[in-house]
């Protein structure tokens, strides 16, 4: 088992290397880890999930609206039901609440027909069209002039970050290598490839660009231009729990070209958020919030619904999602090169991703990676994040067993000490304070860290000292 965040990467070759730590190829080097090779995991950020995994409309899709045939409407259905289990035996937080898509006109209520047709084709058929009287009594909360909605039942909210975490922590814990803050800057073709990073030389026989928002560049190293990264920066307002109450399931809109639009979802930790907007982008690092978006998301939440804009905004943030000039993922093989791209994976990635890590791995094999002697993985049970889920601090065994587990550090999310120091000994232990939240939601409450900040660094830096 081993994680390394700096220094020299081992000597020898890999047989297989996947470039990018979201929560794809997390997921693709889990799938991996199940077999008898020596496999890496690099990622250019001191954290994994550091980037678009981190920031996401956390929603757990059915694919009822992907077109109809392609392989991300495939992989996101098969996705679906491996994730929703995986989370059930690991304890990842999800919360089924479905999905009104609302329709606010006539040329959206006359879109909900063919909408639920393309729900059949997908496979999905529990939706069903609900009359204005039916909306209404289903989220009396919202807005007037709601003419009707598509109700999906089978969405769902997770944790985005556990999720990830999840994967990486049990592919790390099977076997596979993972090398933090070591970003790919050179790739020499060959046998094996020489992958030229921020940290040293590393070699490999096979390869998987999961990189993200850098999956093109990386693929231009590999000498391919089949798709360009456009990021969709997607601005989100996130707010208080006191205004979890209002809504009751996840609000959509009817879908327009750059995406699904801006919805109101509750959160599994108990908030509810408004977003995101859809501006494409140059910049792949511009995850800064603007007033003009932030903006336009008020206007519209307050026509979805208006109770909402009342409420205390406990933070604002913005996502990149990974857009491409193609409808469908962007999952390409090379055989004959011994790599795989994975590209172009949207918002609906989060969903997909145990399907992806299969398909991925199927691909890998046609390009002769020795695919047998597959074993299953040591389980592994997360923390619980979610607001409906016991936590530890109402849990008066756990408190019996360690005390640490009601000394309560950060007040606004109720995170103890005991929850603080598991992560930070974590096999993959947090590389910032941001990363700290993630694991344990301390800090991301209504006061952002001004109350419990200190206590929280402190423990954070005796652990750092102590390793």
């Amino acid at each position: 088992m081993t994680v390394t965040t700096a220094g020299p990467l081992p000597e020898g070759e890999y047989d297989v290397t996947v470039v990018g730590a979201g929560v794809v190829g997390s997921a693709i080097a889990r799938e991996l880890a199940r077999l008898p090779l020596r496999t890496a995991l690099v990622e250019a950020a001191d954290d994994v999930g550091e980037g678009t995994s981190k920031a996401n409309t956390a929603i757990l899709h059915t694919g009822f609206d992907a077109v109809p045939g392609s392989l991300e409407a495939r992989l996101v259905r098969e996705g679906q039901r491996m994730l929703a289990a995986y989370a059930a035996d690991s304890g990842i937080p999800v919360e089924p609440l479905g999905a009104l898509l609302v329709a606010w006109d006539q040329e959206q209520l006359a879109a909900l027909p063919g909408l639920a047709r393309k729900a059949v084709s997908n496979g999905y058929d529990a939706a069903r069209i609900l009359d204005a009287g039916e909306v209404r009594a289903r989220e009396p909360g919202l807005g007037p002039g709601a003419l009707g909605a598509l109700h999906v039942p089978g969405e769902s909210i997770i944790c985005p970050w556990t999720t990830t975490l999840a994967y990486a922590t049990q592919a790390v814990c099977g076997g596979v290598d993972l090398h933090l803050n070591c970003r790919v800057n050179t790739v020499t073709s060959g046998e094996p490839y020489t992958l030229g990073t921020s940290r040293g030389v590393l070699r490999t026989r096979h390869l998987v660009n999961a990189a993200g928002l850098y999956a093109d560049e990386l693929d231009r190293l590999l000498g391919h231009t089949d798709f360009t990264v456009t990021p969709r920066r997607g601005q989100l307002i996130v707010f208080d729990k006191f205004a979890r109450p209002l809504v009751r399931h996840i609000l959509l809109p009817v879908p327009g070209a750059l995406g699904k639009g801006v919805l109101v979802s509750p959160t599994v930790y108990g908030n509810v958020m408004l977003g995101p907007t859809a501006e494409d982008l140059d910049d792949k690092t511009a995850t800064g919030s603007t007033a003009e978006g932030l903006a336009q998301l008020r206007e519209k939440g307050r026509r979805i619904l208006p109770a909402l804009l009342a409420e205390e905004v406990t933070a604002v943030y913005a996502g990149l999602r990974a857009a491409t000039e193609h409808d469908d993922y962007r999952i390409v093989a090379r055989p004959e090169r011994r790599c795989v791209t994975v590209g172009g994976i949207r918002s609906t990635g989060l969903t997909a991703s145990m399907a992806i890590a299969a398909h991925v791995v199927e691909l890998l094999g046609e390009g002769g990676l020795p695919l047998g002697g597959a074993r299953e993985l040591a389980p592994v049970r997360m923390p619980n994040l979610g607001e409906a889920f016991p936590r530890p601090y109402r849990s008066a065994e756990m408190i019996a067993a360690d005390p640490d587990y009601g000394r309560i550090v950060c007040h606004c999310e109720r995170v103890t000490r005991g929850e603080i120091r598991d992560a930070l000994a974590g096999a993959i232990p947090p590389g910032s304070l941001d990363g700290l939240r993630r694991r344990t939601r301390a800090r991301g409450g209504r006061c952002q860290g001004f109350f419990c900040g200190p206590a929280v660094r402190a423990l954070f830096e005796q652990a750092g000292a102590g390793r």
